[in-house]
């Protein structure tokens, strides 16, 4: 005789979702709120004056414009990398696979204190590229060149298992019927890679946009110049101005949320669009 009830691996909808709620509220939600709840103890004009500084206005500006020119770079080589790991066999494939992980294993201040000794005036990078004018080490581009380091396995690893579904029959029959390279990348692969891409670009963003550890020692630290907003919440901290440091931390999450809001909703669109076609 059949059961009259559907057996689940999981419990009851009530009861994982529960649990979800719990867990979700210990973790993030009770956390943020204590961060909005700490803000209102500055009136709008302290919170204006603390959040609109120039030192922390600049701040912003580089987080979230080396953030996003970070994530625009590795979703471009990163799409390489995957593809070359994936369609192509060469030698020393599987170290290089291997080495994609590196910026997920490596804590992040050995990162920063490794780029920061290559790329010095004196390293080995930095003593080439000084004679041509390029200064790397404690400069805005120093802090683009360690965001590109930690964000560019969130690309790789978004896209791999994507090309690795992705049958080469598909371009087979595109160039039987006369699609050149281009029409073949551009109306076939690309667009059931975008939401892969897009997946990947908001990995990499959401993980440079609060990156410290690999960002602060090879950034120099320059007032107006080089220094990250979560360097402006740690000063904050260090002087005991709780209030302050929540204050940006509230704008900086803000602008996260709205931006990452925004790619999730093109990834969304992209998938329909996607859907649809086929």
């Amino acid at each position: 005789m059949s059961s009259s009830h559907t057996r689940h691996v999981l419990p009851g909808f009530g009861l994982t979702l529960g649990y979800t709620l719990v867990y979700l509220s210990l973790l993030i939600l009770i956390p943020l709120g204590a961060v909005f709840l700490k803000t209102t103890s500055l009136s709008f004009e302290q919170f204006w004056n603390v959040t609109t500084s120039p030192r922390v206005l600049a701040s912003y500006k580089l987080s979230f414009g080396t953030s996003l020119l970070a994530a625009s770079i590795n979703t471009v080589f990163g799409l390489l990398l995957a593809w070359s790991l994936v369609r192509y066999r060469f030698p020393g494939k599987k170290v290089i696979d291997a080495l994609v992980d590196l910026p997920f294993a490596l804590p992040t201040a050995v990162a920063g204190i490794s780029l920061a000794a290559v790329y010095a005036p004196n390293g080995w990078m930095g003593s080439l590229l000084e004679p041509l004018g390029i200064k790397v080490a404690y400069t805005p581009l120093g802090v683009l060149v360690a965001l590109v380091f930690i964000g560019l396995p969130f690309v790789v690893r978004t896209v791999q298992p994507i090309l690795e579904d992705l049958e080469v029959e598909l371009e087979e029959a595109a160039a039987s019927l006369g699609a050149q390279r281009w029409q073949t990348v551009r109306l076939v692969i690309f667009p059931v890679l975008l939401p892969a891409l897009f997946t990947g670009f908001a990995l990499a963003f959401a993980r440079a946009v609060g990156e410290y550890g690999s960002v602060i020692f090879i950034a120099g630290n320059i007032p107006l110049v080089s220094e990250i907003t979560p360097l402006m919440i740690i000063t904050r901290l260090e002087q005991y101005d709780y209030a302050g440091a929540t204050a940006i931390a509230v704008v900086m999450l803000l602008a996260s949320f709205a931006l990452l809001f925004v790619i999730n909703s093109l990834q969304a669109w992209s998938a329909r669009k996607i859907g649809r076609a086929a």
